[in-house]
């Protein structure tokens, strides 16, 4: 089976995303963000575009949204779907990082075996503001409308939290799902 491939936008999780897919026994390959867009494609079965310190930073990233392999954007990640694909960024009302109750609309697909609420880490200095079309809000906050989004029939979806880190209430779920939405 091929490996997902984190695309490293340079944020400080990224190395902890790859550790956790290697924890869940997920074959994974950390590559850098200017990686051709035929090497992303022939090279793996799912991508998860990883965080970073700027939507200026991105590489190729927008390349890989069209290349029909699924997609889960982190942070930065997500920002960059939503933008590349017509939705809406700008800075959050609340900033830095941080602990955050986040509501599940959508308990389907990426966010499958979740209760009603959890607790999350955060990041809110940029956030989406707006969905792309076709695109379904799966998880709000008080903070934020768009905390998670998703496309089931595109395979793409976007979290603004980062569930690699022990703060995040169950995080390898997440990672658990998108492996399995790689296989279908």
């Amino acid at each position: 089976m091929q490996p997902l491939f984190v695309i490293n936008n340079f944020g400080q999780f990224n190395h902890l995303i790859h550790r956790m897919l290697r924890d869940l026994d997920i074959e994974v390959k950390m590559i850098p963000n200017t990686t051709s867009p035929s090497e992303v494609e022939e090279g793996c079965r799912g991508i998860i575009l990883g965080g970073g310190p700027s939507i200026y930073r991105i590489g190729r990233c927008a390349d890989y949204l069209e290349l029909g392999l699924p997609v889960l954007g982190i942070c930065l990640g997500h920002q960059l779907i939503a933008q590349s694909l017509g939705g809406e960024i700008g800075p959050g009302e609340s900033g830095g990082y941080g602990g955050l109750d986040v509501t599940i609309q959508n308990h389907s697909s990426i966010l499958k075996g979740y209760p009603d609420a959890i607790q999350v880490w955060a990041s809110h200095a940029d956030e989406v503001k707006r969905a792309p079309e076709g695109f379904e809000i799966l998880a709000t906050s008080s903070i934020c409308k768009v905390e998670a989004m998703g496309c089931t029939e595109k395979r793409i979806f976007g979290l603004q939290w980062h569930p690699e880190v022990s703060h995040t209430e169950n995080g390898y779920l997440i990672y658990e799902n998108f492996s399995r939405i790689c296989t279908e």
